[in-house]
């Protein structure tokens, strides 16, 4: 469906809890790869990418010129013509979590509503 970039920094507490305890989750990496591209990029690298626009830059200066990324972590869904749909700040509280904030894009729920919403209804549907 397009890509998620993780934005993290190495010396990011909630980022690590993520990578250690979420990302490592075969369901969580199976399901992510099923339906996106996923990359990581370090907000404070020097090292080069190239935008979906073809300019290039360091990693550092696409999390904060391009996204305006300040605090780590940050998942940021793009379609397959590189517009943003969704954009999620932080570590999820766990794999469940994470898992539908994947579902929220997939289903195209993040078309017509935000995803603490969207989890609301799946939770409370789970328990009727």
């Amino acid at each position: 469906l397009g890509l998620v970039i993780m934005f993290d920094d190495e010396d990011c507490p909630w980022c690590q809890k993520m990578k250690a305890t979420v990302l490592t989750q075969a369901r969580v990496q199976d399901y992510y790869r099923r339906h996106f591209r996923v990359i990581h990029l370090d907000v404070n690298g020097d090292t080069p990418v190239t935008d979906l626009t073809g300019k290039e830059m360091t990693q550092k200066d696409y999390a904060f010129l391009q996204h305006r990324v300040r605090a780590t972590p940050v998942f940021l869904f793009l379609d397959l013509d590189g517009k943003v749909q969704n954009r999620y700040t932080g570590a999820s509280k766990d794999a469940d979590e994470f898992l539908l904030l994947a579902e929220f894009i997939v289903s195209g729920a993040h078309k017509t509503g935000n995803f603490t919403a969207y989890k609301r209804q799946k939770l409370s549907g789970a328990t009727k």
